[in-house]
């Protein structure tokens, strides 16, 4: 086993949150669960006091470190668990990733991801995208709460060209998302350098220097109020694949996405999770070179959020 240490620093938004909640929020590879036995086994420390009370309020300015043993590197294993597939040919699958799902195996989520669903329905890949064992197919990411359409590859011919078309930005990307407030502009064309927080490393931010470019358009396809909250739906087309770009851009803007505990700031409205949905993928066919496109239809929370928008 190793040891992994991880700092985090206790800012003005997350103060009076209980310690297993900010821990959840912050470090979203893993899991609640697995974050409170790390509370409970004493390796969790609040300044130089180890902290036992997962329910214990953080304050302002506090300094938290957490002792993660991990596990030396192993194949992840073959799972049964249902992907819901839009597509799928001799070279690549594209899914519908359910919200609340990993892609691939971490510190903290070694099965149940997309990985392990994966190579439970196709367990010759293990073998054939050996490049990555801990990886396989796998060419862009959702965060865990995000839903909507994943693209996997298949063969070491279609990861290295659906790679290639990812860095080359010949990928088309639109999301939807429920946004709190009501953007004064019914469209919007968003260009920063995005880099991580100055203080705090696991989180990005918007940067004047030392950051990489990072554009976001979005369209306010609907507004209103949800129990007095101001709230619209946005489609939002990204033309860079920025880690966690539309919520950091979204919060820049004074639009966090409903439900985003570590960006949107305080938020009342209750929400199922972090109310983001990767809509629409189109990119070239990693044999053919033809654009093709695929939809995830909006998934039930989603919907469910977005019919309550009143006038």
């Amino acid at each position: 086993m190793t040891k992994k240490i991880i700092k985090l620093h206790v800012e003005v938004e997350h103060a009076g949150r209980r310690l297993d909640l900010l821990l959840a929020a912050r470090l979203p590879d893993h899991s609640r669960s697995y974050l409170q036995k790390l509370i409970k086994n004493g390796a969790v420390r609040c300044g130089d006091a180890v902290c036992t009370a997962q329910r214990s309020p953080v304050k302002t300015g506090d300094r938290i470190t957490i002792e993660i043993e991990e596990a030396e590197s192993s194949a992840p294993v073959g799972e049964n668990i249902d992907l819901p597939v839009l597509y799928e040919d001799d070279s690549l699958l594209v899914i519908n990733k359910p919200p609340g799902m990993v892609v691939h195996p971490g510190a903290g989520n070694h099965t149940g991801t997309v990985v392990n669903a994966l190579l439970g329905r196709n367990p010759e890949l293990a073998e054939e995208l050996a490049m990555d064992e801990s990886r396989p197919g796998i060419v862009h990411r959702l965060d865990k709460d995000t839903s909507g359409c994943l693209v996997i590859a298949k063969t070491p011919q279609a990861q290295f060209k659906l790679s290639r078309s990812f860095a080359e930005r010949e990928v088309v990307k639109t999301y939807a998302a429920l946004v709190r407030g009501i953007p004064a502009r019914k469209t919007e064309k968003i260009v920063t350098l995005i880099g991580r927080h100055h203080v705090n490393r696991q989180k990005m931010a918007v940067t004047e220097r030392n950051g990489r470019e990072a554009i976001t358009i979005y369209e306010v396809l609907k507004s209103g109020q949800i129990e007095g909250t101001p709230v619209s739906m946005l489609s939002i087309r990204i033309l860079t694949g920025r880690t966690h770009q539309i919520r950091v851009h979204m919060a820049y803007k004074g639009y966090p996405v409903l439900g985003d505990t570590v960006y949107g700031g305080t938020q009342k409205l209750k929400v199922p999770r972090q109310m983001l949905h990767a809509w629409k993928l189109s990119f070239p066919h990693p044999e053919t070179g033809k654009m093709i496109s695929f939809e995830a239809p909006l998934p039930d929370d989603f919907t469910a959020v977005m019919d309550s928008i009143g006038s």
